[in-house]
């Protein structure tokens, strides 16, 4: 790699050289690292080596080359467990958060929630933290209240001392909202949900990428996130679980892998993490997502964190100061991750991503897989501009300025 250890001396442009789409395409301003973050060439050729080098059916060989595969993907394991502060055992490798998140409504929530129980979320989650508990409320019988959210993008948490009774069985919760770039206090709603004995969930799509994350710390019970927003390939993720509550899981899925006897009539499972992760998985992927925590643990987690800050609360400034007829969401503060989502007066939003593409603006438009918040935020859909590691000032320079034309060209409809 071309850079010393911290981002603190290497600054984003040198960063985005690492990036091969970002360095063929200078004039791009991709701010739509929410949705997918921009690949860096060690991860690249991380996933081409093992194909060209590696490649074996791991776990079910005693030659050489299935020995060497295997290591690399329990080697995998282990540096994404120290990536977060777990233990190797405790990490299993799914597609996406998305999986990860219906893994546990599955193999958790059908096998323990009955009529009358409640699983407590919020008005801000995204829908991959939503409908999976709807199929299961379908099944159970259980019902769904949400923490409402404030008016100034945060949840109302005086709200949980009526909310968290002791039918709640389970709090699922998002880390960072993928719309409003809040950070939720999951280590206080954690607490505050097992003092009624309900086990915590946490959505970690948007903060695994972008913070420091210490699962010990958070005191959830599962945490799920995705490779391909962190710098690692699509196709893979991770949802840590306590061992102990691992333990308790029946299979998600059933197959090769996950077993430890079968018979015509009947099966007995694997110890968590093998009993979740049936079949062949993604190997390549898993070992490329590795290499890709690898090249975040050297920029610096902290750093990663300190550089997304400053670039939103920049970008928040200039929209303020020079654009009126701009209205965005979310938190005020400092204390906010790098997203932003906004309404040009009453454009639709994918007429504004459109006019901002011709610019060489890449934003995402729509719901932003949030509908219900969306509808309580008053609008159908928003605009949005997500940073990461490769985002510079001069992008929010030629975002802004972008803006102002797609504003003039728009002029006699605001």
């Amino acid at each position: 790699m071309r850079y010393p250890e911290r981002m603190a001396i290497v600054t984003p442009q040198v960063i985005r050289q690492d990036f091969p789409l970002l360095a063929q395409h200078p004039d791009l301003v991709y701010l739509n690292s929410a949705a997918t973050s921009q690949k860096p060439e060690v991860v690249i050729e991380t996933v081409s080596r093992y194909y060209r080098e590696l490649n074996a059916s791991i776990h079910r060989g005693a030659y050489t080359l299935s020995v060497q595969a295997s290591e690399a993907y329990e080697n995998a394991r282990r540096t994404l467990a120290g990536f977060i502060g777990a233990d190797e055992h405790e990490i299993i490798f799914v597609r996406n958060t998305t999986e990860a998140l219906n893994l546990v409504a599955y193999a958790w929530g059908l096998n323990n929630l009955r009529a009358g129980d409640e699983i407590l979320l919020t008005e801000m989650e995204h829908h991959a933290n939503l409908v999976p508990w709807h199929l299961v409320c379908e099944r159970t019988g259980a019902k769904i209240k949400a923490i409402p959210l404030g008016s100034d993008g945060r949840l109302d948490l005086n709200t949980l001392e009526t909310l968290l009774t002791e039918r709640v069985r389970l709090v699922s919760v998002t880390h960072i909202s993928n719309v409003l770039g809040t950070v939720n206090p999951v280590a206080q709603i954690a607490r505050a949900a097992r003092a009624v004995g309900a086990l915590v969930v946490v959505d970690g799509a948007q903060s695994a990428p972008h913070m420091p994350v210490d699962v010990q710390a958070l005191g959830a019970d599962f945490y799920a996130f995705s490779g391909h927003k962190m710098c690692g390939p699509t196709g893979v993720g991770v949802l840590w679980g306590r061992y102990e509550v691992l333990e308790t899981l029946a299979p998600f899925l059933g197959g090769g892998s996950m077993i430890r006897e079968v018979f015509v009539d009947r099966s007995t499972y694997a110890q968590p993490p093998q009993r979740l992760e049936a079949g062949t998985p993604a190997v390549a992927e898993a070992i490329g997502l590795a290499a890709a925590v690898e090249y975040l643990k050297k920029l610096g987690m902290d750093r990663v964190w300190q550089h997304e800050l400053e670039l939103t609360a920049y970008a928040l400034k200039r929209l303020d100061d020079e654009l009126p007829e701009v209205r965005t969401f979310g938190p005020r503060d400092s204390d906010r991750a790098g997203v932003i989502p906004f309404v040009l007066g009453g454009i639709h939003a994918h007429d504004v991503a459109t006019a901002l593409d011709q610019y060489g603006i890449a934003v995402r438009a729509g719901h932003h897989c949030a509908q219900p918040l969306h509808r309580k935020l008053g609008v159908a859909a928003t605009s949005r501009a997500s940073f990461y590691v490769y985002t510079t000032h001069e992008d929010i320079d030629r975002f802004i300025e972008a803006l102002k034309k797609v504003r003039d060209f728009f002029k006699d409809w605001l």
